[in-house]
């Protein structure tokens, strides 16, 4: 019997397949296209010839296939689930923290110990000592886990019971990257409008702004965490008015509009709303009230 199977041999689970044999551990892979396991049975991986044999083969099986959707279509099969039964399956397909909790619900009906997992790195980093792979589930299992875990990742870290904790540290900090990632592209729009160079731009950012920009951002997570709106150094009115500044230069320049709109739109229902003179962070109340309320966690 190996130690592990993993699941799924894309960029993503031939880098932890190969992270957990560089630390070590005999590993059993499976992939749908079979060629994708050649490198890595050269590399002193088993080969399994299908899922039911994959999961026979370790007590541990890690899901890196494309979803949640996807993982349980396999592991369902007729041959497939009843080889489930009291192992250890670690989920790392990226999803939502429901998809975490339905997959959580049907583990219990199959029988398997479930760890639901999200990876904070990409697939050239696995393996490194600052990779990161957050853990949710029952912490027990974690532990009995970690070893391994940290073969792949060095700092992995346990985020707690709730099993869809991985999954929405997840999905904030894709909240934070993809809003930045937006908003630096929308900067490159406004520096090749006005004839600036980008690539200098970006040096300038790096050297002298993005401390105060990183500053800024865990600033203002921590007054919202503690309902701190009062006292500030830059009210939501100041904000308001350079948010309207830069969806005018989009305008005027003939950029796309739509991010700046954004940002105006949110400064602008504040200030209407009487949080003008309240800090930055206390946008959240606009966009408390603009969605809908979650669901209880069960």
């Amino acid at each position: 019997m190996s130690d592990v199977t993993v699941l799924g041999l894309g960029a993503m689970g031939s880098a932890l397949a190969r992270a957990l044999l560089g630390g070590g551990y005999d590993v059993t892979v499976w992939n749908r296209t079979a060629e994708r396991a050649e490198p890595l049975v050269a590399e002193g991986a088993t080969r399994a010839s299908d899922p039911a044999v994959a999961l026979a083969a370790s007590p541990i099986v890690i899901a890196c296939l494309r979803d949640y959707e996807v993982t349980q279509d396999v592991l369902s099969q007729p041959d497939v689930a009843p080889q489930l039964g009291g192992r250890m399956l670690l989920q790392l397909a990226g999803g939502s923290p429901k998809e975490a909790r339905e997959m959580q619900r049907w583990a219990r009906e199959v029988g398997v110990e479930y760890l639901d997992g999200e990876i904070m790195v990409y697939p050239d980093g696995i393996g490194s000592e600052d990779a990161a792979i957050l853990v949710a589930g029952p912490e027990g299992a974690y532990r009995r886990c970690e070893p391994l875990l940290r073969s792949m990742a060095g700092a992995a870290t346990y985020v707690g019971e709730p099993i869809g904790a991985a999954a929405a540290h997840g999905t904030a900090m894709g909240a934070v990257l993809y809003g930045s990632l937006l908003s630096a592209a929308h900067a490159a729009l406004i520096c090749e409008a006005e004839g600036l160079d980008v690539d200098q731009f970006a040096t300038r950012l790096d050297e002298h702004d993005m401390p105060t920009i990183a500053g800024a951002v865990n600033d203002l997570l921590r007054r919202i965490a503690d309902g701190r709106f009062d006292e500030t150094q830059g009210s939501l009115r100041t904000g308001a008015d350079g948010a309207e500044q830069m969806l005018t230069h989009a305008l005027e320049a003939g950029l796309d509009p739509r991010f700046p709109q954004y940002v105006a739109s949110m400064h602008r229902q504040a200030v209407e709303a009487g949080l003008g003179e309240k800090d930055e962070s206390a946008v959240i109340e606009i966009m408390r009230a603009s969605g809908d309320r979650p669901p209880e966690v069960p």
